[in-house]
């Protein structure tokens, strides 16, 4: 099964992440050369960076008033680029360690993954799905856990010379921090129209059509925590794409009814989260 059949319609995803930065000369460096994104168009500002496409993936923008992250607040958790396959995560990781990036990893039964920071501290994970006919569901929830990831077998795996992130990279899923676990559900689940399908301690995951997730969400820096604020590094926006302008609409008239209101309309809808995180709805 293809796996990006969970990142394009009839499903809804997220497609992209905006960040704010401090230095976009030395992020767009770190994202071209270490995580491999290659540059789609570079103005006033503002970088947009992705794999091998027109689409995209990772947006870096700075201005004179964007200020250091506040410790402990809610925003950017990581957000996650899907490799196509084990081979491609075994090259990565090759590359990884070729420039001495530290990164965990970790087995999550539905994934393989290894995690780093961008040199502003921004969360990252890189990593592969399994097939899908390899997740394991009890009802309506799928088993995921933290175990130890294999490394030598993943970079076995790796078959190929690094030339930067594979043309059918996607934005797997983004994970976030948010001030209230039950206020965030209500949000993606009731509003948007995410799923549950996976509870942790302190954290949930959600999803559409099946996948093991698009949205984390956690109180891990503790619950009641304020926002970043729009000017601040890290999180700015991030994109969910609706299969159609219809379901779009449906989700926007859900959150007005669940007291949130979208901004503007047709592709430069905005809201924002119960914590603060700016979405556009596309």
């Amino acid at each position: 099964m293809n796996l990006t059949v969970f990142h394009r319609a009839p499903a809804t995803f997220v497609r992209s992440v905006e960040l704010n930065v401090l230095d976009l000369t030395a992020m767009t460096t770190f994202y071209r050369e270490i995580i491999g994104l290659e540059i789609l168009d570079k103005k006033d500002g503002r970088v947009e960076l992705a794999a091998g496409g027109k689409t995209p993936l990772l947006v870096l923008r700075t201005s004179e008033t964007v200020h250091p992250k506040h410790p402990r607040r809610t925003g950017l958790y990581h957000f996650a680029l899907l490799l196509p396959s084990r081979a491609d995560l075994g090259t990565a990781v090759r590359h990884l360690s070729r420039h001495g990036i530290p990164i965990g990893a970790a087995d999550h039964l539905v994934s393989e993954a290894v995690y780093l920071e961008d040199p502003e501290g921004n969360g990252i994970e890189i990593y592969r799905d399994l097939p899908p006919d390899q997740w394991k569901w009890d009802g309506a929830e799928v088993r995921m856990a933290t175990e130890p990831l294999d490394l030598p077998a993943v970079l076995a795996a790796a078959d190929a010379k690094w030339e930067g992130m594979p043309p059918d990279t996607v934005m797997g899923h983004i994970h976030l921090h948010v001030s209230d676990l039950e206020e965030a559900r209500r949000f993606y689940g009731d509003g948007l129209g995410f799923k549950v399908v996976s509870h942790y301690p302190q954290a949930l995951f959600m999803s559409d059509s099946g996948y093991h997730h698009h949205i984390g969400l956690n109180t891990w820096n503790g619950k009641g925590v304020l926002p970043q604020g729009p000017d601040s590094a890290g999180l700015a926006a991030f994109t969910v794409v609706f299969p159609n302008d219809t379901t779009r609409s449906a989700a926007a008239g859900r959150l007005r009814s669940l007291g949130w209101e979208p901004s503007g309309a047709g592709d430069r809808m905005t809201v924002s989260d119960p914590s603060g995180n700016r979405i556009l709805l596309a």
